[in-house]
């Protein structure tokens, strides 16, 4: 099966594997989402499964598959941290000693699952910056160790066992929806979702969603074939891969599924919307087929499911998550302002330049005696982004000189740090 292309039978093999190891996980009507769409917006809740996310669906069904010479070889595989924790279980419930290799940007609350689940079975490596180091060097591991290769997504059991959502979703719906949103990274689970949906839900109009930093599906579609992105950026890591897989683009190629990019900021601000209104705690790549939903085309009044892919977030990030989805909503900016050494100046930047309702958030300012004026880092806060041109207009006439420095610049990532 590692070769030939995944069919919907297939899938439905996989989830009889799968009956008493993933959870049957709630699908749930949103009225946010519903309300801002018009349409009946239901969330597949993958972040409930005992790993917190939908990999255990493909991870489970490819170790089931082994026979007993692999098993006793044991098996290797890399992970951004969600397949890892797949691997893991699926190793300490079949007994299955394996290996799992992880790069540095891994959130430590993914690597502590893994060893949690894994329960004495896996060992963690972690090694490289990003899921693509890792996958390398568990290649190498595989080739020299002689143990199983256990692919994240390129893999026809991998990719039939995550298309069991789909299958899942359709059961527990009692009809096939009009829309439904995939997150995307290596295009395991959109592979999977649209060949299953090809055959057994033609009516459904798969969407993949993937990070705007972070397009590896939709640059290889545009390629005839899988490239590697030369910029990466790795905030939604789990979905930040450099390369799609060789099966997965075919299959994607296949059936031509629609494809978005997903802006990280939009994603962060999603990531709060979910936490604040709905009591869901999603990482970034579990918020990335909600956040996608305001540009995916939906009609009012149809039926669309959006696969909440995973919930294994560290609290630490959300500072970074807050910082990010403020930026993106057009509400938190940063200035390099010179002022007058003298008193009051601060004041009148105050008084005369700051809105009403608007806040300073950061404000680094370094005294240089030998001058007339010394540079200020300002971050500030505005309580209504629309009143932003007031704000550069008061900037202007100010006697101070204003510079803005732009999110996207080498400057931004040099003097901000969220």
């Amino acid at each position: 099966m590692r070769t030939r292309d995944v069919t919907a039978s297939d899938v439905e093999a996989a989830a009889e594997r799968l009956v008493g190891v993933a959870s049957r996980t709630p699908l749930e009507l949103n009225e946010r989402l519903s309300r801002a769409t018009g349409a009946d917006v239901w969330l597949k809740r993958e972040d409930l499964q005992p790993v917190r996310s939908y990999k255990i669906r493909g991870a489970y069904n490819l170790v089931a598959q082994l026979g007993p010479d692999e098993r006793a070889a044991g098996v290797v595989t890399a992970s951004a941290g969600n397949h890892g924790q797949g691997v893991a279980y699926a190793c300490a419930r079949l007994g299955v000693h394996g290996r799992v290799f992880v790069p540095t940007t891994t959130p430590r609350q993914k690597r502590d699952r893994m060893q949690v689940l894994g329960a004495g079975w896996i060992d963690l490596v972690v090694t490289g910056d990003t899921y693509d180091d890792s996958q390398e060097a568990a290649a190498a591991d595989a080739r020299r160790t002689g143990a199983v290769l256990v692919p994240a997504f390129d893999d026809a059991r991998t990719i039939a066992g995550q298309g069991t959502v789909v299958a899942e979703i359709v059961s527990q719906l009692g009809r096939t929806p009009d829309v439904l949103a995939v997150p995307v990274g290596g295009g395991g689970m959109l592979a999977g979702c649209a060949t299953w949906a090809a055959e057994r839900a033609p009516g459904t109009r798969v969407v993949g969603m993937e990070p705007a930093g972070a397009p590896t599906m939709t640059r290889a579609l545009e390629a005839g074939h899988p490239v590697e992105l030369a910029v990466l950026d790795r905030f939604v890591d789990g979905a930040a891969v450099r390369r799609a897989g060789d099966l997965t683009h075919a299959l994607v190629a296949l059936h031509a599924p629609a494809m978005l990019t997903v802006p990280e900021g939009r994603v962060c601000s999603e990531m709060l919307a979910l936490y604040q209104s709905d009591g869901i705690i999603a990482e970034p790549a579990g918020a990335l087929a909600t956040a996608g939903l305001d540009a995916a085309g939906i009609q009012a009044g149809q039926c669309v499911v959006a696969i909440v892919s995973g919930g294994n977030n560290d609290v630490s990030r959300y500072a970074e998550v807050l910082e990010r989805a403020l930026v993106y909503e057009g509400r938190k900016h940063y200035f390099l302002v010179d002022f007058p050494q003298e008193p009051g100046a601060l004041r009148r930047f105050l008084d005369e330049v700051l809105g009403e309702d608007d806040d300073i958030t950061l404000f680094e300012y370094v005294k240089k005696s030998n001058r007339e004026t010394g540079p200020a880092l300002v971050g500030v806060e505005l309580g209504d982004p629309l009143t932003l041109p007031d704000l550069l207009a008061r900037m202007a006439a100010s006697p101070m000189r204003v510079e803005a420095i732009d999110p996207g610049s080498t400057a931004y990532r040099f003097l901000v740090t969220p």
